[in-house]
C-alpha cells in the first residue's frame, strides 16, 4: 500500500495569505494540528498549531518562518515509510507530493489507523495472543506451524520492541475464539505467553458491564 492509494483532498490546506488566526480555525474544524501552506500546487510549508500560537492572530503565513518543506510524503511512498515519518516528526498529517514536488493532497493520522483498521484483519473475528520471544530465536513461520496444527490460522502479527530488552512483544492475531488448545501447544514449546485476548472473553465482559448498568438503572 502506498500514499497513492490513501490520500484525501477531503482536509483543506492552506494558503500564504490565511492569518494565524484562520489557520488556526481551520485546524480545529478538521482536529489537527499540523496543515501544509501551498502556493499554486506547490508545498511551501507545514504550518503548525504549536507554532502559530506564538504569534498574533492576524500575521500572515507567508511572513512566518514555516516548518520544513522536506517534511513530506512521496505519491509512491510506502505507509510504513510514511507511518515513521509522522511519528518521528510527531505530525497529525503529512502532506503528499508528486516527482516534481506539486501537493497532491494529506494522509492524517486518521487515514492511517483507518488503514490499518481495515487491511490489517483488525475487524476480523478472532483472538489475539501475545508472546514474549527473544529476537534472535524469534521465527514466525514456526509460530504459524504450531497454530496451523491446531487447525487455526494467523490473521496478522505485530512486534513491540520492549525497551533494554533482547526480548520483543509478538502479538498474533489468530481465526479462532477459543485458543486454549494454542495456548498449550505453545507452552509445549517453552514459549512465554504474557496476555490473551479472546472474542468470549470480551462479549462476556461487555455482558456483564452492561447488566451491571441496567441493575444501577433500575435502583
Amino acid at each position: 500500500m502506498i500514499a497513492n492509494n490513501i490520500i484525501t483532498n477531503a482536509l483543506v490546506h492552506l494558503h500564504p495569505d490565511d492569518t494565524v488566526a484562520q489557520a488556526l480555525t481551520i485546524m480545529h474544524i478538521n482536529y489537527v494540528k499540523h496543515l501544509p501552506v501551498v502556493k499554486k500546487k506547490m508545498l511551501i510549508g507545514i504550518a503548525s498549531e504549536e507554532e502559530l500560537l506564538r504569534f498574533d492572530e492576524n500575521t500572515p503565513l507567508n511572513q512566518l518562518e514555516l516548518s520544513d518543506i522536506g517534511v513530506h510524503a512521496e505519491g509512491d511512498e510506502h505507509i510504513f515509510e510514511i507511518f515513521s515519518k509522522m511519528v518521528e516528526h510527531k505530525l497529525t498529517s503529512i502532506p503528499v507530493v508528486d516527482v516534481d514536488k506539486q501537493y497532491l493532497g494529506l494522509i492524517s493520522q486518521e487515514d492511517l489507523i483507518r488503514h490499518y483498521a481495515n487491511s490489517f484483519s483488525i475487524r476480523e473475528p478472532g483472538s489475539l495472543l501475545v508472546l514474549e520471544v527473544n529476537k534472535r530465536s524469534y521465527t514466525l513461520s514456526e509460530m504459524a506451524r504450531i497454530v496451523e496444527l491446531e487447525n487455526a490460522a494467523i490473521i496478522c502479527s505485530f512486534i513491540s520492541e520492549i525497551p533494554n530488552s533482547a526480548n520483543v512483544m509478538v502479538t498474533l492475531k489468530i481465526n479462532r475464539g477459543d485458543i486454549q488448545s494454542i495456548m498449550k501447544a505453545f507452552d509445549r514449546y517453552d514459549y512465554k505467553i504474557k496476555a490473551t485476548y479472546a472474542e468470549e472473553e470480551i462479549m462476556d465482559n461487555l455482558r456483564e458491564r452492561y447488566d451491571s448498568l441496567m441493575s444501577y438503572l433500575n435502583v
